[in-house]
């Protein structure tokens, strides 16, 4: 028995210096809730009430803060690279990459969200983190309480952006459902992520040039009665930067974040490919039919997919930096 006992006593005392040694070789550590609690407590009050004055002055506002993230995460990461701005030696920053240019917004918010943190707790919350804890409160205030979790941080900031990546990731809405799939699961996320976090389509304006060639120019499946519609908001031959306007995604339900959008996906009522592809395999169609039909059903998986999305190639620990300016990498 005394042998036995020295040998686990052994084998623990090996495990325990194996994770030692790993914690210290080791750049980065996972996420955690609460990772501000003691560096800045007021780190995630302060981007919540910011967020709820600007959704109430105009709830387009959420919808831009959930789409960001998704921007951000599916390019280099959830590490605010889509904020950059371009400078002499970074001319060309992902921000100015088709699909952000010029329809991603929200970055005047993010400064005012920061400027506020860093008067507060300089130099302590990324602006990654703000990015991930403004999509989070977006969801919670445009779902009226509904879509209510907890978001993990501890992001650094990443210093590389540029025009090309977006491109390489950020599939447009003009895509099929197989497109779709590869862009999630290329960034560890699967179908049914993909399923649930289009339910954002449920918030938010488009422009026209998103969907008038392959929905409005081109025979479509879209409802008779949209299309009549849309085609008196929109010009034939809209186009990014130059006649261009914008409509809801959502006309039941424009300004809340609910199940709706799956409704309109049953009934040939939303506006982009994308959307309309979700019906084109029996997998998606069931899971579209699951999230219309069963209260709750949505919000609580969409709650983990938005924790799960926020999570994709994350810096941490060693990497990366803590911008003082959101817009601007660190020079030392």
């Amino acid at each position: 028995m005394a042998a036995v006992a020295a040998k686990v006593h052994v084998l623990v005392a090996c495990a325990l210096l194996l994770l030692a040694v790993g914690c210290q070789a080791s750049p980065f550590w996972p996420l955690e809730i609460g990772y501000y609690h003691d560096k800045c407590p007021q780190a995630e009050a302060v981007v919540k009430g910011v967020m709820e004055k600007a959704i109430f002055q105009n709830p387009g506002n959420g919808a831009a803060m959930i789409r960001m993230l998704f921007h951000d995460c599916f390019v280099e990461g959830c590490d605010a690279s889509v904020l950059l701005d371009p400078t002499p030696f970074s001319p060309t920053p992902e921000k100015l990459s088709p699909p952000n240019d010029p329809t991603l917004r929200g970055f005047e918010l993010i400064d005012a969200i920061k400027d506020v943190l860093e008067a507060a707790c300089p130099g302590v919350v990324s602006c990654a983190d703000i990015v991930a804890f403004a999509a989070r409160d977006a969801s919670c205030i445009l779902s009226r309480g509904k879509v209510n979790f907890d978001m993990p941080s501890g992001r650094r900031d990443g210093t590389f952006s540029n025009a090309s990546e977006p491109l390489k990731f950020l599939v447009p809405p003009t895509s099929n459902l197989s497109d779709l799939v590869a862009s999630f699961v290329i960034k560890g996320l699967n179908t049914e992520d993909l399923v649930i976090l289009s339910g954002a389509h449920t918030i938010g304006r488009s422009h026209c040039s998103s969907f008038v060639s392959d929905r409005l120019n081109t025979p479509s499946d879209i409802n008779g009665g949209l299309a009549a519609f849309l085609r008196g908001q929109c010009p034939a031959d809209a186009t990014p930067g130059g006649n261009d306007p914008t409509v809801m995604q959502d006309v039941v339900t424009p300004n809340k974040l609910d199940r709706q959008y799956y409704k309109n996906v049953l009934s040939h009522t939303v506006l982009f490919t994308s959307d309309a592809a979700l019906m084109t395999s029996a997998e998606t169609a069931r899971m579209v039919v699951e999230n219309a039909k069963i209260p709750g059903w949505w919000e609580d998986r969409f709650e983990k997919a938005m924790v799960k999305m926020a999570g994709i190639e994350v810096k941490t620990g060693y990497q990366g930096q803590i911008r003082k300016n959101c817009r601007a990498i660190n020079h030392y």
